[in-house]
């Protein structure tokens, strides 16, 4: 079993990480379990801030570590909340109140016009002055409902509409959305990789 630090304390991160990364052999443990200090993201990028947490992580542990940087893009606000998805209704943000905060942001927009997409950037890294990480990315197109469905899920879930399902991505089961979301998407590649390295 190769194992691996993933930096974050999202706990809906970790599952689905570790759901995805079991069938390969390969551990995903929370940098908590080290007491890896949580990183400002001063990144202006997903990819910058991805490398920040990941780099941290090896820095802390010793551990190759693997670090999630994602977010939701909407059309009609010109791509926000992007990078600040997690605190887009501010410091003490919750899934809930950034829930709140879009809905009030696009109440005038038209079910036409409430495009979407969940976009992932991963970053793994061997060590922390690893010259060379590896990047991986995913998008999953969709929609913005006008309220809340599921209980499945975290973040936007309840609120994505995904295409093609009829649902949202919080009433998806945890099967079908490793294969459908930016998420598994952009671990797929990281997979076929560490796949090859630990063989």
């Amino acid at each position: 079993m190769h194992t691996i630090v993933l930096a974050s304390g999202n706990r809906g991160k970790l599952k689905e990480l570790q759901h995805i990364l079991a069938p390969a052999k390969i551990e995903v443990v929370p940098q908590q379990n080290f007491q890896v200090p949580e990183v400002e993201e001063t990144g202006l990028s997903f990819v910058e801030n991805a490398i920040l947490k990941a780099r941290s992580a090896c820095l802390h542990t010793g551990l190759p570590a693997l670090a999630d940087d994602s977010g939701l893009e909407v059309d009609a606000l010109q791509g926000q909340p992007g990078i600040y998805s997690a605190r887009y209704s501010g410091v003490n943000a919750t899934d809930a109140s950034n829930n709140a905060k879009l809905l009030e942001a696009l109440a005038d927009i038209p079910d036409e016009q409430r495009g979407a997409r969940f976009r992932c950037v991963l970053a793994y890294m061997r060590h922390a002055e690893d010259p060379c990480p590896l990047i991986f990315q995913g998008s999953w197109e969709g929609s913005i409902l006008r309220r809340p469905r599921g209980e499945h899920g975290f973040g936007y879930d309840p609120l994505f509409l995904v295409p093609g399902q009829n649902c949202s991505a919080a009433e998806l089961s945890h099967d079908l959305k490793s294969t459908l979301s930016h998420r598994a998407k952009a671990m797929s590649g990281l997979v076929a990789r560490l796949t090859r390295t630990t063989a």
